[in-house]
């Protein structure tokens, strides 16, 4: 290919490849908010759990010069924070949004408290598998360049999407995030479930930030996150809580973050920085567009907070 054919592909690659990298936390992040948001509570909280699994991967990361033992770290502190969560949420007259919002700001506080000796150590990256070692052009090769957590998202949405139809668990978290008085008839404890499931989605979304700080980009900031814990609430409630959805919306996002970084690096050099604000956009116009008092949000669970 000639000059004038990769300058011709050059946005198109660069948004694909800035698709894949930034789509990767949200797709942890919402498929943890989906389970948790399917058994009928929302947790505000995962922008707090996000950061401090990205700090949490990146401090063991740095200690043990292994990538992997940051990420079981990141999943635990986020399975911890999930937990937590889900205690506090099963008593009485407790509103799990306010629950949500507090342990956003502490799990951020926390993050930045211990964080604080690991912004200048460099810690070992994630891998990632060279999809495009078969081009000797650097925009494909650096396009195609996947890291392994896209692949396990992209196979969790799908074992997800088939888990909620056909799997007795599946079936049990539907029930119970629709209606806790016909759970408790099947013998079911919805607090329970929700706590497990609040635990899982808070793993996940720990998951996501280890992916920020061990990948992409691949060092630890104060600013780490740019509210994609948030954004994530928006996109599960965009993709209807269906896994394959928010797979999909997640790769919307990445892509509509990707605009601004690939206009650079073609060379624009004016206004490019206007597009960096996309994905925030983006989330407006979908809590816009999906907001109406005179109509439920058509799949969501009946016990959600915001069907109420």
């Amino acid at each position: 290919m000639d000059a004038t054919g990769i300058g011709l592909w050059g946005v198109p690659l660069a948004i694909l490849g800035g698709a894949i990298r930034v789509s990767t936390p949200f797709i942890f992040v919402s498929l943890g908010e989906a389970i948790t948001e399917r058994s009928g509570r929302i947790n505000l909280g995962l922008e707090g759990t996000l950061v401090f699994g990205a700090m949490s991967a990146y401090a063991v990361a740095v200690e043990t010069s292994s990538p992997w033992l940051g990420l079981i770290a990141a999943a635990f502190a986020g399975l911890c924070f999930g937990l937590f969560h889900g205690w506090i949420c099963k008593f009485p007259k407790v509103n799990d949004i306010a629950i949500g919002i507090a342990l956003m700001l502490f799990g951020s506080g926390l993050a930045f408290f211990f964080g604080k000796p690991f912004i200048q150590p460099s810690a070992p990256d994630l891998p990632a598998i060279p999809f495009g070692a078969w081009s000797d052009i650097p925009q494909v090769q650096a396009a195609l360049d996947v890291n392994v957590l896209f692949l396990i998202g992209a196979a969790l949405a799908v074992f997800l999407w088939w888990a909620f139809r056909n799997t007795r668990a599946g079936l049990i978290l539907r029930v119970v995030g629709d209606s806790s008085d016909a759970a408790r008839a099947m013998g079911l404890n919805p607090t329970t479930v929700r706590l497990a499931a609040t635990g899982i989605g808070g793993a996940l979304a720990g998951i996501g930030g280890a992916y920020l700080s061990l990948y992409y980009p691949g060092s630890w900031t104060e600013g780490i996150s740019s509210g994609q814990g948030l954004m994530a609430v928006a996109l599960v409630i965009f993709a209807r809580w269906n896994p394959l959805g928010c797979f999909a919306a997640a790769l919307l996002f990445g892509g509509a973050g990707a605009l601004g970084p690939a206009l650079q690096s073609v060379g624009v050099t004016q206004g490019y920085y206007l597009f960096y604000a996309a994905p925030y956009i983006l989330t407006l116009v979908i809590m816009i567009a999906t907001s109406s008092p005179s109509r439920s949000l058509a799949g969501a669970p009946g016990e959600l907070s915001i069907t109420k």
